[in-house]
Protein backbone atom coordinates (compact mmCIF):
# COMPACT_ATOMS: atom_id res chain seq x y z
CA UNK A 1 0.00 0.00 0.00
CA UNK A 2 1.56 3.35 -0.43
CA UNK A 3 2.11 5.82 2.31
CA UNK A 4 -0.19 8.39 2.69
CA UNK A 5 1.18 11.62 1.42
CA UNK A 6 1.21 14.79 4.32
CA UNK A 7 -0.34 18.28 3.29
CA UNK A 8 3.10 19.32 2.90
CA UNK A 9 3.90 15.94 0.61
CA UNK A 10 1.01 16.92 -1.66
CA UNK A 11 1.70 20.16 -2.10
CA UNK A 12 5.22 19.56 -3.13
CA UNK A 13 3.64 16.66 -5.61
CA UNK A 14 1.48 19.12 -7.11
CA UNK A 15 5.23 21.26 -7.88
CA UNK A 16 6.07 17.98 -9.27
CA UNK A 17 3.15 17.80 -11.59
CA UNK A 18 3.98 21.42 -13.03
CA UNK A 19 8.05 20.59 -13.52
CA UNK A 20 7.28 17.06 -15.17
CA UNK A 21 4.38 18.47 -17.44
CA UNK A 22 5.84 21.81 -18.20
CA UNK A 23 9.37 19.92 -19.27
CA UNK A 24 7.42 16.51 -21.13
CA UNK A 25 9.40 14.63 -19.10
CA UNK A 26 8.70 11.17 -17.56
CA UNK A 27 9.40 11.72 -13.70
CA UNK A 28 9.34 14.59 -11.31
CA UNK A 29 10.75 13.97 -7.89
CA UNK A 30 12.12 15.08 -4.55
CA UNK A 31 15.29 13.82 -3.10
CA UNK A 32 16.10 14.19 0.71
CA UNK A 33 20.24 14.17 1.01
CA UNK A 34 21.61 13.51 4.47
CA UNK A 35 25.01 13.46 3.51
CA UNK A 36 25.43 9.46 3.09
CA UNK A 37 22.09 8.67 1.52
CA UNK A 38 19.53 9.95 -1.28
CA UNK A 39 16.07 9.26 -0.29
CA UNK A 40 13.01 9.75 -2.97
CA UNK A 41 10.62 11.84 -0.61
CA UNK A 42 8.26 12.43 -3.69
CA UNK A 43 7.50 11.35 -6.90
CA UNK A 44 5.50 12.05 -9.76
CA UNK A 45 5.98 9.43 -12.73
CA UNK A 46 4.22 8.49 -15.90
CA UNK A 47 5.77 5.23 -14.77
CA UNK A 48 5.80 4.08 -11.24
CA UNK A 49 7.28 0.77 -11.30
CA UNK A 50 11.08 2.35 -12.02
CA UNK A 51 10.47 5.14 -9.92
CA UNK A 52 9.11 4.51 -6.05
CA UNK A 53 8.45 7.05 -3.68
CA UNK A 54 10.85 5.51 -0.13
CA UNK A 55 13.41 4.32 -2.92
CA UNK A 56 17.02 4.85 -1.20
CA UNK A 57 20.95 4.93 -2.73
CA UNK A 58 24.16 5.85 -1.84
CA UNK A 59 24.11 9.62 -2.55
CA UNK A 60 27.50 9.76 -4.12
CA UNK A 61 26.88 7.60 -6.80
CA UNK A 62 23.58 9.33 -7.95
CA UNK A 63 23.28 12.38 -10.73
CA UNK A 64 22.17 14.78 -8.24
CA UNK A 65 25.07 14.99 -5.92
CA UNK A 66 27.65 15.11 -9.06
CA UNK A 67 26.01 17.57 -10.37
CA UNK A 68 25.92 19.53 -7.04
CA UNK A 69 29.58 18.75 -7.00
CA UNK A 70 29.35 20.33 -10.51
CA UNK A 71 31.14 17.41 -12.41
CA UNK A 72 27.98 18.10 -14.70
CA UNK A 73 25.81 20.52 -15.58
CA UNK A 74 22.55 20.80 -13.99
CA UNK A 75 20.61 20.21 -17.62
CA UNK A 76 21.47 17.31 -19.60
CA UNK A 77 19.25 16.59 -22.75
CA UNK A 78 21.24 13.71 -23.10
CA UNK A 79 23.41 11.78 -20.75
CA UNK A 80 24.88 9.90 -23.27
CA UNK A 81 27.07 13.17 -23.83
CA UNK A 82 28.43 13.13 -20.56
CA UNK A 83 30.83 10.19 -19.96
CA UNK A 84 31.07 10.27 -16.37
CA UNK A 85 26.99 10.52 -16.42
CA UNK A 86 27.40 7.05 -18.00
CA UNK A 87 28.96 5.49 -15.12
CA UNK A 88 26.47 6.13 -12.47
CA UNK A 89 23.77 3.67 -12.19
CA UNK A 90 20.93 5.81 -13.01
CA UNK A 91 21.94 5.58 -16.71
CA UNK A 92 21.70 1.76 -16.34
CA UNK A 93 18.86 1.37 -14.18
CA UNK A 94 15.92 3.41 -14.47
CA UNK A 95 18.14 4.17 -17.74
CA UNK A 96 17.85 7.95 -17.36
CA UNK A 97 18.40 9.65 -20.87
CA UNK A 98 17.40 13.62 -19.80
CA UNK A 99 17.76 14.74 -16.53
CA UNK A 100 18.03 18.04 -14.57
CA UNK A 101 18.47 18.82 -11.29
CA UNK A 102 18.30 21.68 -8.80
CA UNK A 103 19.36 21.99 -5.14
CA UNK A 104 16.27 22.65 -2.68
CA UNK A 105 18.16 25.54 -0.02
CA UNK A 106 16.44 26.14 3.54
CA UNK A 107 16.20 29.49 4.46
CA UNK A 108 19.34 29.03 6.53
CA UNK A 109 20.86 28.24 3.62
CA UNK A 110 21.22 24.49 3.97
CA UNK A 111 20.46 21.66 1.44
CA UNK A 112 17.84 19.76 1.95
CA UNK A 113 18.07 17.32 -1.27
CA UNK A 114 17.12 18.21 -4.73
CA UNK A 115 14.30 19.18 -7.18
CA UNK A 116 14.84 16.81 -10.26
CA UNK A 117 12.84 16.33 -13.40
CA UNK A 118 14.02 12.96 -15.70
CA UNK A 119 13.33 11.23 -19.21
CA UNK A 120 13.76 7.66 -20.54
CA UNK A 121 14.75 9.78 -23.59
CA UNK A 122 17.00 12.23 -24.70
CA UNK A 123 15.18 15.59 -25.03
CA UNK A 124 16.93 18.55 -27.12
CA UNK A 125 14.49 20.45 -25.79
CA UNK A 126 15.81 20.81 -22.73
CA UNK A 127 17.38 24.40 -22.12
CA UNK A 128 18.85 26.32 -19.08
CA UNK A 129 15.56 28.41 -19.13
CA UNK A 130 14.14 25.10 -17.73
CA UNK A 131 16.44 25.17 -14.77
CA UNK A 132 15.21 28.43 -14.34
CA UNK A 133 11.65 27.18 -13.81
CA UNK A 134 12.91 24.25 -11.54
CA UNK A 135 14.84 26.68 -9.43
CA UNK A 136 11.49 28.57 -8.87
CA UNK A 137 9.81 25.19 -8.07
CA UNK A 138 12.12 24.02 -6.19
CA UNK A 139 12.24 27.54 -4.06
CA UNK A 140 8.24 26.99 -3.67
CA UNK A 141 8.96 23.42 -2.38
CA UNK A 142 11.81 24.43 0.26
CA UNK A 143 8.98 26.91 1.51
CA UNK A 144 6.37 24.45 2.18
CA UNK A 145 9.14 21.78 3.75
CA UNK A 146 10.72 24.06 5.79
CA UNK A 147 8.04 24.53 8.79
CA UNK A 148 8.20 20.69 8.89
CA UNK A 149 11.97 20.28 8.61
CA UNK A 150 12.04 22.68 12.13
CA UNK A 151 9.46 20.65 13.70
CA UNK A 152 11.20 17.66 13.17
CA UNK A 153 14.67 18.95 14.27
CA UNK A 154 12.70 20.67 17.47
CA UNK A 155 11.63 17.22 18.31
CA UNK A 156 14.78 15.48 17.98
CA UNK A 157 16.70 17.89 19.97
CA UNK A 158 14.09 17.97 22.46
CA UNK A 159 14.04 14.16 22.68
CA UNK A 160 17.73 13.94 22.73
CA UNK A 161 17.84 16.04 25.95
CA UNK A 162 15.13 14.15 27.97
CA UNK A 163 15.54 10.62 27.31
CA UNK A 164 18.97 10.34 29.54
CA UNK A 165 17.55 12.40 32.34
CA UNK A 166 14.10 10.02 31.66
CA UNK A 167 16.29 7.16 31.88
CA UNK A 168 17.94 8.31 35.04
CA UNK A 169 14.21 8.68 36.66
CA UNK A 170 13.43 11.80 35.90
CA UNK A 171 14.53 15.72 36.95
CA UNK A 172 16.21 16.34 40.29
CA UNK A 173 13.81 17.03 42.82
CA UNK A 174 14.17 20.01 45.42
CA UNK A 175 12.21 21.27 48.67
CA UNK A 176 11.48 24.66 49.39
CA UNK A 177 9.90 25.31 52.61
CA UNK A 178 6.71 26.87 53.48
CA UNK A 179 6.52 28.58 56.80
CA UNK A 180 3.19 30.18 58.81
CA UNK A 181 3.92 34.27 58.47
CA UNK A 182 2.90 34.41 62.17
CA UNK A 183 5.43 31.91 63.63
CA UNK A 184 8.05 31.86 61.44
CA UNK A 185 7.31 27.75 61.99
CA UNK A 186 7.82 25.38 58.62
CA UNK A 187 4.64 23.81 58.26
CA UNK A 188 5.64 22.33 54.74
CA UNK A 189 7.86 22.40 51.63
CA UNK A 190 7.14 22.71 47.84
CA UNK A 191 9.02 19.86 45.90
CA UNK A 192 10.32 21.85 42.76
CA UNK A 193 11.92 19.98 39.78
CA UNK A 194 15.48 21.05 38.38
CA UNK A 195 16.96 20.36 35.12
CA UNK A 196 20.53 20.29 33.79
CA UNK A 197 21.85 23.79 33.93
CA UNK A 198 22.94 23.19 30.73
CA UNK A 199 19.80 23.24 28.91
CA UNK A 200 19.32 26.86 29.78
CA UNK A 201 15.26 26.58 30.34
CA UNK A 202 13.35 27.15 33.27
CA UNK A 203 11.25 24.07 34.72
CA UNK A 204 8.04 25.02 33.16
CA UNK A 205 9.36 25.40 29.95
CA UNK A 206 11.22 21.99 29.99
CA UNK A 207 7.50 20.17 31.09
CA UNK A 208 5.53 22.17 28.43
CA UNK A 209 8.79 20.76 25.91
CA UNK A 210 8.17 16.97 26.80
CA UNK A 211 4.60 17.17 26.27
CA UNK A 212 4.74 18.52 22.98
CA UNK A 213 6.53 15.31 22.28
CA UNK A 214 4.38 12.96 23.71
CA UNK A 215 6.49 12.89 27.01
CA UNK A 216 4.65 14.72 29.28
CA UNK A 217 2.68 13.25 31.38
CA UNK A 218 5.47 9.96 31.95
CA UNK A 219 8.16 12.88 33.07
CA UNK A 220 5.42 14.67 35.56
CA UNK A 221 4.60 11.56 37.12
CA UNK A 222 8.68 11.10 37.48
CA UNK A 223 9.06 14.11 39.22
CA UNK A 224 6.00 13.25 40.98
CA UNK A 225 7.19 9.60 42.22
CA UNK A 226 10.16 11.31 43.12
CA UNK A 227 8.77 14.36 45.09
CA UNK A 228 6.70 11.55 46.87
CA UNK A 229 9.48 10.05 47.72
CA UNK A 230 10.49 13.31 50.28
CA UNK A 231 7.20 12.13 52.31
CA UNK A 232 9.54 9.86 54.50
CA UNK A 233 12.49 12.41 54.89
CA UNK A 234 10.81 15.54 56.06
CA UNK A 235 8.05 16.91 58.59
CA UNK A 236 4.98 18.54 57.30
CA UNK A 237 3.41 18.42 54.17
CA UNK A 238 4.72 18.15 50.33
CA UNK A 239 3.61 20.35 47.94
CA UNK A 240 3.45 18.71 44.71
CA UNK A 241 3.05 19.98 41.34
CA UNK A 242 1.19 18.35 38.43
CA UNK A 243 -1.16 19.34 35.32
CA UNK A 244 -4.87 18.53 34.87
CA UNK A 245 -4.29 16.45 31.76
CA UNK A 246 -1.85 14.51 33.84
CA UNK A 247 -3.70 14.30 36.86
CA UNK A 248 -6.56 12.61 34.90
CA UNK A 249 -4.14 9.80 33.76
CA UNK A 250 -4.58 6.20 35.86
CA UNK A 251 -0.96 6.07 36.47
CA UNK A 252 -1.49 9.60 38.45
CA UNK A 253 -4.36 8.33 40.25
CA UNK A 254 -2.73 4.94 40.65
CA UNK A 255 0.39 6.97 42.01
CA UNK A 256 -1.51 9.63 44.50
CA UNK A 257 -3.56 6.24 45.85
CA UNK A 258 -0.53 4.86 47.11
CA UNK A 259 0.50 8.07 49.22
CA UNK A 260 -0.28 9.15 52.71
CA UNK A 261 -2.68 11.90 51.14
CA UNK A 262 -3.07 13.77 54.14
CA UNK A 263 0.42 14.95 53.71
CA UNK A 264 -0.21 15.62 50.03
CA UNK A 265 -1.16 19.35 48.75
CA UNK A 266 -1.56 19.07 45.38
CA UNK A 267 -0.84 22.16 42.87
CA UNK A 268 -2.58 22.71 39.79
CA UNK A 269 -0.93 25.63 37.90
CA UNK A 270 -3.02 28.41 37.08
CA UNK A 271 -1.49 28.64 33.39
CA UNK A 272 -2.41 24.64 32.66
CA UNK A 273 -6.13 24.88 30.71
CA UNK A 274 -8.67 22.51 31.98
CA UNK A 275 -10.81 20.91 29.44
CA UNK A 276 -13.81 19.64 31.97
CA UNK A 277 -14.30 20.34 35.44
CA UNK A 278 -16.50 17.51 35.67
CA UNK A 279 -14.06 15.12 34.77
CA UNK A 280 -11.45 16.80 36.98
CA UNK A 281 -13.87 16.78 40.04
CA UNK A 282 -14.39 13.32 39.36
CA UNK A 283 -10.69 12.36 39.81
CA UNK A 284 -10.41 14.87 42.67
CA UNK A 285 -13.03 14.18 44.94
CA UNK A 286 -12.01 10.89 46.38
CA UNK A 287 -8.18 12.06 46.98
CA UNK A 288 -9.36 15.08 48.91
CA UNK A 289 -11.78 12.79 51.07
CA UNK A 290 -8.71 10.75 52.14
CA UNK A 291 -7.19 13.98 53.22
CA UNK A 292 -5.45 15.33 49.73
CA UNK A 293 -5.99 19.09 50.10
CA UNK A 294 -5.88 21.17 46.56
CA UNK A 295 -3.82 24.11 45.92
CA UNK A 296 -4.21 26.40 42.81
CA UNK A 297 -0.83 27.84 42.09
CA UNK A 298 0.17 31.06 40.36
CA UNK A 299 -2.75 32.94 41.41
CA UNK A 300 -3.31 36.62 40.05
CA UNK A 301 -0.78 35.66 37.08
CA UNK A 302 -3.61 35.74 34.55
CA UNK A 303 -7.59 35.03 34.38
CA UNK A 304 -8.36 31.69 34.55
CA UNK A 305 -7.10 31.54 37.87
CA UNK A 306 -10.58 32.86 39.36
CA UNK A 307 -12.09 30.01 37.37
CA UNK A 308 -10.23 27.32 38.25
CA UNK A 309 -10.77 28.73 42.44
CA UNK A 310 -14.48 29.14 41.79
CA UNK A 311 -14.77 25.66 40.18
CA UNK A 312 -12.39 23.46 42.11
CA UNK A 313 -12.90 24.99 45.79
CA UNK A 314 -9.03 25.10 46.45
CA UNK A 315 -7.74 24.59 49.94
CA UNK A 316 -5.13 26.93 49.33
CA UNK A 317 -4.53 29.18 47.34
CA UNK A 318 -0.99 30.49 45.96
CA UNK A 319 -0.14 34.48 45.26
CA UNK A 320 2.00 34.68 42.08
CA UNK A 321 5.42 36.27 42.74
CA UNK A 322 4.96 38.84 40.29
CA UNK A 323 2.78 39.97 42.86
CA UNK A 324 4.67 40.18 45.98
CA UNK A 325 8.00 41.73 45.12
CA UNK A 326 8.17 44.98 46.35
CA UNK A 327 4.81 44.45 47.82
CA UNK A 328 5.99 46.89 50.84
CA UNK A 329 6.07 49.60 49.17
CA UNK A 330 3.78 49.49 46.26
CA UNK A 331 0.44 50.69 46.86
CA UNK A 332 -1.56 49.56 43.96
CA UNK A 333 0.12 45.75 44.66
CA UNK A 334 -0.62 46.02 48.36
CA UNK A 335 -4.53 46.67 47.10
CA UNK A 336 -4.53 43.83 44.85
CA UNK A 337 -3.05 41.12 47.54
CA UNK A 338 -5.39 42.41 50.07
CA UNK A 339 -8.06 41.66 47.73
CA UNK A 340 -7.38 38.03 47.07
CA UNK A 341 -6.66 37.51 50.09
CA UNK A 342 -10.44 38.52 51.27
CA UNK A 343 -11.41 36.64 48.26
CA UNK A 344 -9.41 33.47 49.31
CA UNK A 345 -10.28 33.72 52.87
CA UNK A 346 -14.13 34.15 51.64
CA UNK A 347 -13.63 31.16 49.53
CA UNK A 348 -12.77 29.29 52.97
CA UNK A 349 -9.06 29.00 51.26
CA UNK A 350 -5.44 29.21 53.38
CA UNK A 351 -3.51 31.64 50.88
CA UNK A 352 0.41 31.44 50.21
CA UNK A 353 2.45 33.86 49.03
CA UNK A 354 5.19 32.67 46.65
CA UNK A 355 8.81 34.63 45.86
CA UNK A 356 9.20 36.66 49.20
CA UNK A 357 12.75 37.79 49.21
CA UNK A 358 12.71 40.33 52.09
CA UNK A 359 11.89 40.74 55.76
CA UNK A 360 9.88 44.02 54.41
CA UNK A 361 7.71 42.16 52.20
CA UNK A 362 7.15 38.86 54.89
CA UNK A 363 5.96 42.01 56.84
CA UNK A 364 4.14 43.72 54.70
CA UNK A 365 2.29 40.08 53.70
CA UNK A 366 1.72 39.21 57.20
CA UNK A 367 -0.31 42.94 57.94
CA UNK A 368 -2.38 42.14 54.89
CA UNK A 369 -3.09 38.38 56.51
CA UNK A 370 -1.59 36.65 53.99
CA UNK A 371 -1.30 33.36 56.02
CA UNK A 372 1.95 31.69 54.68
CA UNK A 373 5.16 32.60 52.57
CA UNK A 374 7.54 31.32 50.35
CA UNK A 375 10.82 32.21 48.93
CA UNK A 376 14.14 33.15 49.25
CA UNK A 377 13.57 35.17 53.07
CA UNK A 378 12.52 32.10 54.49
CA UNK A 379 15.19 29.30 52.45
CA UNK A 380 16.16 28.49 48.69
CA UNK A 381 15.17 25.01 46.93
CA UNK A 382 17.41 22.65 48.97
CA UNK A 383 17.37 18.54 49.22
CA UNK A 384 15.86 16.96 51.86
CA UNK A 385 18.35 16.79 54.49
CA UNK A 386 18.00 20.66 54.55
CA UNK A 387 15.17 20.44 55.65
CA UNK A 388 14.80 17.48 58.73
CA UNK A 389 14.27 19.26 61.21
CA UNK A 390 11.26 21.86 61.82
CA UNK A 391 12.61 25.26 61.03
CA UNK A 392 11.51 28.97 62.40
CA UNK A 393 12.72 31.71 60.92
CA UNK A 394 12.71 34.76 63.01
CA UNK A 395 9.36 37.27 62.80
CA UNK A 396 10.15 40.70 63.87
Amino acid sequence: MAKQRSDAEQQVAALLLTAKKSLHLSVAFLTRMDGTTQHLEVVESSVPFLFKEGVTQRQDMTLCQAIFDKKLPAVMPNLKDFPFAMTLPASRLPRIRSYVSVPVVLSDGTVYGTFCAAGLTSDKALTKRDQSLMDVLAQAASVILEPGIRERTRRAEILDRLRPVMAGGGPLVVLQPIVDLGTGVRIGAEALSRFPPAWGRPPDECFAEAHSVGLGDELELQALATAAEHLELVTGYIAMNISPATLLTAEATALLDRLPLDRVLLELSEHDQVADYDVLMAVLSPLRMRGMRLAIDDVGAGFSSLRHIVLTAPDVIKLDRSMIAGVSTDPVLTTLVRSLVSFGHDCASQVVAEGVETEQDAAALRSLGVDFGQGWHFGRPAPAKDLMEPARVAIR
